[in-house]
Formats: C-alpha cells, sequence, structure tokens
C-alpha cells in the first residue's frame, strides 16, 4: 500500500504559486484546502454572486468544488465533480478557480490566498460509511439536511412504483418525495426517484405539483442532467 503524501501548508501564497500548488494537487488526485478574500459566482438552476468575504474553499479529489461561509453546516456553493476544473493566476493578481459541466458553472475568484494546504483524505474514494438506513435515520434525526424547513411525515410510504424512503413535506407546505443513497450515483437513481413522484401522483390522484429529491454524496453529469429535465432537485449529503 503506498503511504500517503505528507500533508503540506503554504502561508500567504502567491496566486501564481497558488495555481501551481492547486493544479499539482489535481493532477496527484489529492485535495487542496484554501482560506482567503473571494468573490463567488454561480450560474446553473439559478444565478447567483456572493460579494467579497474571508472563505473556506476545498477541491476534492473527486473533482467536487466547495465554498464554505462563517456559519452553517450547508455551503455557500458547490460543484460536483463531473465537469471542467480549472484554475489561473490573472493579470490582476487574482487566483480563480472555476468548476463547470453542460448545466452549471462555479467560479471563485480570491484576491488573496492567506493559507493553502494540500493534503491526502483519509477516505477518499471511499463510500460513504453504514446503510442507506443509517443515513434515513440521520436525515429524520435533522430534516435540515435534507433542506431547510422540510419536515418528514414517513418513512418507506408504499406507492405503485415501490416504498419511499422519506414522505414528507418542504417549506412551502409542498409534498415531497426524497430518495436516499450512500455513494455516489448515476442516472439509474434519477430514474428511480422519476417513478416514485409519477406513482404518488397517480396514488393520491393530484395534479398537484410534487416535488423528488435525491440525497446522495455526489451524482454524475447524466444524472444531473435528469433530474434537472424532470424537475427535481439533488441535495448532497456526507455522513
Amino acid at each position: 500500500m503506498t503511504e500517503p503524501t505528507e500533508t503540506t501548508t503554504h502561508a500567504d501564497p502567491a496566486p501564481a504559486d497558488a495555481a501551481v500548488l492547486v493544479r499539482d494537487a489535481v493532477d496527484a488526485d489529492r485535495a487542496a484546502a484554501l482560506v482567503g478574500s473571494c468573490t463567488v459566482d454561480y450560474d446553473g438552476r439559478a444565478s447567483g454572486h456572493v460579494d467579497p468575504g474571508v472563505r473556506h474553499v476545498v477541491r476534492q479529489p473527486d473533482g467536487t468544488l466547495l465554498v464554505h461561509g462563517a456559519t452553517g453546516h450547508r455551503p455557500l456553493a458547490w460543484h460536483a465533480g463531473d465537469g471542467d476544473f480549472t484554475t489561473t493566476a490573472t493579470a490582476d493578481d487574482r487566483l480563480v478557480l472555476r468548476a463547470e459541466s453542460n448545466t452549471e458553472e462555479l467560479t471563485v475568484a480570491l484576491d488573496a490566498v492567506h493559507a493553502l494546504t494540500v493534503y491526502d483524505p483519509d477516505d477518499a474514494d471511499k463510500d460513504v460509511q453504514g446503510t442507506e438506513a443509517d443515513v434515513v435515520s440521520r436525515l429524520l434525526n435533522d430534516p435540515d439536511l435534507v433542506e431547510s424547513g422540510f419536515t418528514p411525515l414517513a418513512t418507506e410510504r408504499d406507492t405503485p412504483a415501490g416504498p419511499v424512503d422519506i414522505y414528507g413535506r418542504d417549506a412551502n407546505g409542498r409534498i415531497c418525495v426524497v430518495e436516499v443513497k450512500r455513494s455516489r450515483v448515476g442516472p439509474d437513481a434519477a430514474t428511480q426517484l422519476d417513478r416514485y413522484v409519477r406513482a404518488l401522483r397517480e396514488d393520491l390522484h393530484t395534479d398537484s405539483d410534487i416535488r423528488g429529491i435525491l440525497v446522495a454524496p455526489s451524482v454524475t453529469q447524466k444524472c444531473r442532467d435528469i433530474l434537472l429535465e424532470r424537475g427535481h432537485d439533488f441535495s448532497p449529503f456526507e455522513a
């Protein structure tokens, strides 16, 4: 077994040096964590801009890019590792990290990098530990992990297409079908969720909008495309 490479931390690296360090980490399938003043721009299912502020930015070995703020357990912005990733030092001395796919783009522009750490996560390339039942239990204990304001009403609710992992309502009172997976999933998970949503709509004899939410550590681009096409949502969750 190959021994993990030593963790290295660099204080106040210049943008050009930081760009090289991040690129080297990506090439070596290592993680890079940066703390610095940055702006964040996202374009996808919605568009948004986050003004300058000191934030924690992580690029994981699976390609996921995360931006964390000062509070809360969810990132301010994120992009799953299913597209292209580039890191560049601009002429005006900024470090720009960009993750993009067919349907979304996340750009993080750092005016200053206060610290940059490159390391090998202990759980790189491993599935989330525990069973899907364990994950469901955690979501029931803390429903905001699904999304803010979510209220679970039942588990294993029967539908003509099979039992739904979690049946509930969102903050606006809309019925939600939550499908839980403990590892990265592909298009089959999206089509399975869609079957549950359509079956529940028929079972309830309603034309009302029923939301589908797929909870998993990450999804492939094809899975994301199907969710988007059929009006469902993805909620990232790490055990």
